[in-house]
């Protein structure tokens, strides 16, 4: 039996990477994508981080989650986050989509807003982007750019801030942002 060496400094790099993305709420699937450790090792780690064990369940499958008008607005920020993080600076891969993720949480905080997107629902549009399945199309009102479907026509794309739909907001929650305030920050 030959026995895999293996970098002590690459070690650490894949434990604090997993710990990284456990901290920000990863499910245990995208630890397992974006590592190269076991399992169990990651199981532990999760515990370790998170205090509880990790949620079960299938990884967000679907694309039309992202389409719904508040997603649709957080997932546009988060994507515009993350293409200028990867055009002007040298991260890349998870690390732009962890420090992309960061500034997203920033920005909500900043402007008093509900975080809508997880980081597990941001990497799954990073996966859903690199795929294909969506892209970012200009707005013809704003100029803004918001995720969209591949395959629909953008010609004479509006987004959801410049046409409100007119249920928009009218959750069970109090809103913390009418379209107004989510307009200025998304074109901020």
């Amino acid at each position: 039996m030959v026995a895999r060496s293996r970098s002590v400094l690459s070690d650490a790099g894949q434990v604090q990477l997993a710990a990284e993305l456990a901290g920000l709420g990863a499910r245990l699937q995208v630890l397992e994508t974006e590592t190269d450790l076991s399992r169990e090792r990651l199981l532990r780690l999760y515990k370790e981080v998170r205090g509880v064990s990790p949620p079960k369940g299938m990884l967000p499958f679907s694309t039309d989650w992202f389409m719904s008008w508040m997603p649709n607005i957080h997932s546009s920020i988060f994507i515009n986050i993350y293409n200028y993080l990867l055009s002007h600076t040298a991260s890349g891969g998870i690390r732009a989509a962890l420090l992309a993720y960061r500034l997203y949480l920033e920005h909500v905080e900043v402007h008093g807003l509900e975080r809508v997107l997880s980081f597990t629902r941001a990497w799954s549009l990073l996966r859903f982007v690199e795929g294909k399945l969506l892209k970012t199309a200009p707005c013809r009102k704003c100029g803004g750019h918001y995720v969209v479907h591949s395959m629909d026509l953008h010609q004479n794309y509006v987004c959801g801030l410049c046409h409100v739909p007119s249920r928009a907001g009218k959750t069970r929650k109090s809103p913390t942002a009418s379209a107004a305030e989510l307009e200025a920050v998304a074109v901020s």
